[in-house]
């Protein structure tokens, strides 16, 4: 009999899905969708937040019947508290109000404590959910603070199955890859591993306007005062991890909030792929470099999370109205 003796053992191996019709019929090179969703928590943070556990039960941070405390904009948290639903952990997690109610509402439904903060403040104002988590971790006996824009097995997590994954189901013949550009596990872990096999792919990261990314990578100037509030979910920040490596990165591209939005939906209704609007940035990024690439190229693209975590928002048509991006 084949079967999981639990659901952690489910996270990874993906599929990797041709794009057919969403990027237009002129697009010229192979595009290929790493599909994250198919992980338990339905999101690629599955991976890394298992890591982070792994390795915080290994060198004692986090001790048996302890407390896990992160500041997640939703899909983290999914997969800590799947991971310590097995494993036998508390969890509380802090939020900003720009996440949307479902990420809320998923992560109560799993057992988790879940705290809303103020989007609109920086990030070393107390109120933010950077410093409310903090906080909370000083404050609960036998509390773990997560920290995943800090902490280094983000990136290993990817480095070492996520990558690996993506080459295998490629044959290494791809030649760039694009994602989401968030806490930096993701596009700093792949692109380790891809730099490594082939100096010549290129690792492209999607940011969003309102982040700091872009012009921190371009300048290597840090100019907080250059952030304000974005709508979009999932990617940007107003702060610069140290999960980065930004030697690794080639280029980030500013997606807009309302292409995001309608790209997410295309992917939707296109090519029957339900994911949340972090991927809608990627398929948009892609349309606006279009004549970047050719028709030898083989593109992977990852899309992050669900779109169930996004039906109040942008696959809500009285919402799209409201933000003015639906006739």
């Amino acid at each position: 009999m084949k079967y999981a003796n639990n659901i952690l053992e489910t996270i990874g191996n993906t599929p990797l899905v041709k794009l057919n019709k969403v990027l237009g019929d002129d697009f010229p090179a192979l595009v290929l969708a790493k599909v994250e969703t198919f992980n338990p928590g339905n999101s690629v943070k599955d991976r890394m937040a298992l890591k982070m556990i792994e390795d915080a039960e290994k060198d004692g941070r986090l001790k048996p019947g302890g407390t896990i405390i992160e500041g997640t904009s939703g899909n983290t948290g999914m997969g800590l508290a799947l991971a310590a639903i097995i494993k036998g952990y508390k969890c509380i997690f802090v939020t900003n109000s720009k996440q949307s109610k479902e990420k809320c509402d998923i992560l109560r439904a799993v057992g988790a404590e879940v705290i809303v903060c103020p989007t609109d403040v920086k990030p070393t104002d107390p109120r933010s959910y950077y410093s409310v988590s903090k906080r909370l971790a000083t404050e609960t006996e036998n509390g773990w603070y997560v920290n995943q824009y800090d902490n280094l097995s983000n990136r290993t997590a990817h480095y070492e199955s996520t990558a690996p994954e993506i080459w295998e189901q490629t044959e290494g013949k791809l030649t760039h890859f694009v994602v989401g550009a968030g806490t930096g596990g993701t596009i700093t872990g792949c692109g380790m591993f891809f730099k490594e096999k082939n100096p010549t792919i290129k690792i492209i990261g999607i940011d969003t306007y309102g982040s700091i990314l872009k012009e921190f990578h371009e300048t290597g100037e840090l100019h907080y005062d250059h952030a304000y509030t974005y709508i979009t979910e999932g990617i940007g920040e107003d702060i610069i991890p140290e999960n980065y490596d930004m030697s690794i990165i080639d280029h980030f591209e500013k997606v807009t909030d309302k292409d995001g939005a309608i790209y997410a939906r295309k992917l939707a209704k296109e090519e029957g792929i339900f994911c949340g609007y972090s991927a809608g940035s990627a398929i948009a990024s892609l349309v606006q470099m279009k004549d970047q690439f050719t028709k030898d190229d083989v593109i992977v693209v990852l899309l992050h999370d669900h779109g169930s975590r996004y039906v109040g928002k942008i696959y809500n048509d009285d919402w799209m109205k409201e933000m003015g991006w639906l006739d």
